[in-house]
């Protein structure tokens, strides 16, 4: 991470320590590979396109007649509807193999789909042009003739026995090399062996010791509905089949983990061997995956949310040959389908995220495979007639997309961004979704404020009252946990993390902290939970800046005396979870900072972490003030104050209006020596904070009267650079990217 030219004494997150730190986390092989691309990042671009109607119906009986009206259609629909598509594999004559899962979600409303596998032909729109649509030349009946099922299926008395989706929930397939597929589904969950004319060669093979709640058997479930084999990969010689559940067992402690089994086909019978794969958040769901090594995998993971509402799509690539600290196997970030260049223009105009940068944002992100050429192709369900992630009120349409990995060169950069408690001028803050849409606006670090939780879990809030950041105070059984306490000696009244458990505070929802400036922001209200450091710490380690660094974490610990008066410390589980994230080293990509002083001493000793100071435009440190020391912010920003700071501290952070304070007509006014004084001791300067709302803008970098209009946030932002700022704290990290 470069800062302004010249100070590289100074600099925090360098590009030499970032390359050492990706160095050290890879292989010998992958370290040399690092080192030759050192100033170059891997850009996915879209090269192709091709969609199908939603409204596409393939010759059939209706169907449809149950499912759940929406988005204007309503069953029963004159035809099969093909709703998307959760896997694909490819074919050597430019066609697809294409399977659609069980129709409409569920038994009770999807007898009368039935299960298919079709081969179509993507007629590719690409920068050169080309029609952008998908042709569906066949299709393969999945039929039980030969009455394999074990249980009474919906054909049951007709000749052909079609397979529909209320006997079973295609989701995965695989094609072995006799020609045979092999297909993960739901229900049981079970593996489905059939033959090239869509024929069950036996039969279903189930998860020994895991049932779903629709597994025909009727037994006790430990496996919630739909979270069956969604993924499956293949060895690539086809003897080992590796089926990936979509969701936790309900018996599991681990509410991220998801378990990687491994089948024989030769003795038509699970291994011993499983391996664990975390999950982004308890709420992720494993896709899709598809083999592109002896033992790697490329692994789509999604959330279930559609649109702009949209946080996680992304494909990782996993190693089951290497685990992590904590026993699961090591996840590489290789595409994130919400951003992906697309500077051809291609598929504009089609709805929310067909520009550039496009994405798809639908909520069941569920193809991933590895073309022969390299390149990856995308594709979704649509769950008919529900999504609506391009048009509001209009039904997805079935999308393939082509994505090339290209490696393009990087600039240095001239300043560091630190995402404010996330993009938190474009997504309710402390959230998953404002962390992650900081990383697609190009910050280089993410900022968590940490409270602990009444079980002393850390976790990601501005303070730990929350009425005004969750939906706790519209929550009925919390009620009587409304109480005022004296935090910092001031009286505060609300609901406090301290007296939630972990899963209690799990329940509630984030909303916009200042709705009346961030009126946009309301739109995401109720629908993201409170993140752990745990979380926030795996979303960086796993994720890369648009310079292809590592992305940093700037975590800032809230009132800790307070919570050591409470018996609530927060340095040791701070420590602990930069350990268990592997970022408790030197190199690492992580800052911690605090308003107190003896914590960050404390901090110092006890990590490895970089450490910022950070200095308000009034008032003490709350710990000075406790132990009667008389020291004011204005005091630690003296010279010799400064020096005292660079014992323990790498860095200040610094309220702008002590490095340029305003003027009384509400102007800036001249740079104040801090800047020049902080880099005489030694440390490096962060400014706080940047925000685009008139009401927080100099008068001169105002648009108007309006307060929650934006104003010039890049030019304030020029005039402290050009005063030797190293880098700033910002609610709008995509604005002063552009700009830096």
């Amino acid at each position: 991470m470069t800062h302004l030219g010249g100070r590289a004494a100074r600099i925090l997150l360098t590009s030499s320590l970032a390359a050492t730190m990706v160095a050290a986390s890879v292989t010998s092989a992958r370290a040399a590979e690092a080192s030759r691309n050192r100033g170059t990042t891997v850009v996915p671009t879209l090269v192709a396109r091709a969609t199908l109607s939603a409204d596409h119906l393939e010759e059939g009986p209706p169907s449809g007649a149950k499912a759940t009206a929406a988005n204007g259609r309503t069953g029963p629909f004159a035809g099969q509807v093909i709703p998307g598509f959760s896997a694909m594999i490819e074919n050597r004559d430019g066609t697809f193999w294409a399977l659609p899962d069980n129709g409409f979600g569920s038994k009770a409303n999807s007898a009368d789909f039935l299960l298919r596998i079709y081969q179509v032909r993507p007629r590719w729109q690409t920068a050169q042009g080309g029609a952008g649509e998908i042709e569906v030349e066949r299709h393969v009946s999945l039929r039980d003739p030969r009455r394999k099922a074990g249980f009474e299926i919906v054909n049951e008395a007709t000749k052909d026995r079609l397979l529909t989706g209320a006997d079973f929930d295609v989701e995965s397939i695989v094609r072995a090399k006799d020609g045979t597929f092999w297909i993960g589904e739901e229900f049981g969950p079970f593996l489905l062996h059939v033959d090239a004319t869509g024929v069950l060669l036996e039969k279903p093979v189930p998860l020994p010791g895991v049932q779903s709640p629709s597994n025909p058997a009727g037994a006790t479930p430990n496996l919630p509905n739909s979270k069956g084999f969604e993924a499956m990969a293949a060895s690539a010689d086809g003897r080992y089949l590796y089926p990936i559940l979509e969701g936790a067992r309900t018996d599991d402690s681990q509410p991220r983990r998801r378990w990687v089994h491994e089948f024989d086909t030769r003795r038509n019978r699970y291994t011993a061997k499983r391996w664990s794969y975390e999950a982004d958040t308890d709420a992720s769901l494993v896709a899709d995956a598809f083999t592109v090594g002896r033992h790697e995998l490329l692994v789509a993971e999604r959330d279930d949310f559609e649109g702009d509402q949209a946080v996680t799509k992304r494909v990782y690539r996993v190693d089951l040959d290497r685990r992590d600290r904590d026993g699961h196997v090591e996840k590489e970030l290789v595409l994130d389908a919400l951003k992906i260049a697309n500077p051809a223009g291609i598929g504009a105009g089609d709805g929310y995220g067909t520009g550039d940068p496009f994405s798809l944002p639908v909520q069941s992100f569920e193809t991933i495979v590895q073309l022969r050429d390299g390149r990856l192709l995308i594709g979704n369900d649509n769950n008919y007639p529900g999504n609506d992630a391009r048009v509001p009120g209009r039904p997805d349409d079935t999308e393939m997309a082509v994505v090339e990995l290209r490696r393009q060169r990087v600039g240095a950069n001239e300043a560091t961004i630190v995402a404010h408690r996330g993009a938190s001028g474009h997504r309710p803050e402390h959230t998953l979704a404002s962390y992650s849409e900081a990383i697609r606006q190009c910050a280089d670090l993410i900022e968590p404020d940490l409270v602990p939780t009444k079980d002393g879990v850390l976790v990601a809030r501005h303070e730990n009252e929350i009425g005004g950041t969750t939906n706790v105070a519209d929550r009925a059984e919390f009620a009587a946990r409304r109480t005022t306490k004296t935090i910092d000696g001031r009286a505060i009244t609300g609901w406090f993390t301290e007296d939630f458990t972990l899963a209690e505070l799990r329940t509630l929802r984030a909303k916009e902290r200042i709705p009346a400036l961030r009126p946009a922001n309301t739109a995401f209200d109720g629908l993201y939970p409170v993140p752990t450091l745990d979380e926030v710490l795996d979303l960086a380690r796993r994720s890369r800046t648009c310079d292809g660094k590592p992305v940093g974490v700037y975590p800032e610990t809230k009132h800790p005396t307070y919570f050591d008066s409470v018996g609530l410390s927060m340095e040791e589980p701070l420590v602990a979870g930069l350990k268990r994230a592997g970022l408790d080293r030197r190199g690492a990509p992580v800052v911690l900072q605090s308003f107190e002083t003896q914590n960050l001493q404390e901090l110092n000793r006890r990590s490895r972490a970089r450490i910022v100071q950070l200095i308000d435009c009034s008032g003490a440190p709350y710990d000075l003030v406790a132990a009667g020391d008389g020291r004011t912010y204005a005091d630690l920003v003296t010279a010799p104050q400064l020096r005292r700071i660079a014992r323990y501290a790498d860095g200040v952070g610094l309220c702008k209006d002590r490095m340029i304070p305003r003027t009384a007509d509400g102007r800036l006014g001249s740079p104040t020596p801090v800047i020049d004084d902080a880099h005489a001791a030694g440390l490096v300067v962060h400014g706080w904070t940047f925000r685009r709302e008139n009401s927080f803008l100099p008068v001169e970098f105002r648009s108007s009267t309006d307060p929650a209009a934006p104003g010039d946030l890049a030019g304030e932002i020029r005039r402290f650079l050009d005063a030797g700022m190293d880098g700033f704290f910002t609610d709008h990290p995509g604005t002063a990217a552009e700009k830096r």
